[in-house]
């Protein structure tokens, strides 16, 4: 039922949020990255349990830990870009969100090349001379 209490303090949010952003626009914003915050501290033992699952399915499938590492990081990337994305379009910032959403991009781009110099290198030593 956790997702009926997420889905309860976003509607109060919500309310709030409207009556707040008529009368005092800077509060609104405040709300609203409190409630990111509470929502992302609410959800830290969903995440880490998700962790803990792939971290085992890794150890089982005996995958390099190198490769865990930089999923982990990508999905970290991804996730806390879209977090401050989120924040920069509530504050109305909709040029800096797309520099983040770019910077996301772009890390996570770099991040993945090993790996895809690896599944290369695998490729190749199948391919015949």
């Amino acid at each position: 039922m956790e997702i009926a209490q997420i889905v309860g303090i976003a509607l109060v949010t919500t309310m709030l949020l409207l009556i707040l952003r008529q009368e005092r626009p800077v509060m609104a914003l405040v709300l609203s990255i409190v409630f990111s915050v509470v929502i992302f501290t609410f959800l830290m033992g969903k995440i880490a349990s998700i962790i803990d699952v792939m971290e085992e399915l890794t150890q089982r499938a005996q995958i390099n830990y190198f490769f865990f590492g930089t999923l982990l990081k990508i999905l970290g990337v991804a996730y806390l870009g879209e977090f401050a994305i989120s924040i920069c379009q509530d504050a109305g910032e909709q040029a800096v969100a797309k520099k983040v959403e770019f910077a996301s991009k772009i890390i996570i781009a770099v991040l993945a090349l090993p790996i895809l110099v690896a599944i290369l290198e695998s490729l190749m030593e199948l391919l015949p001379g």
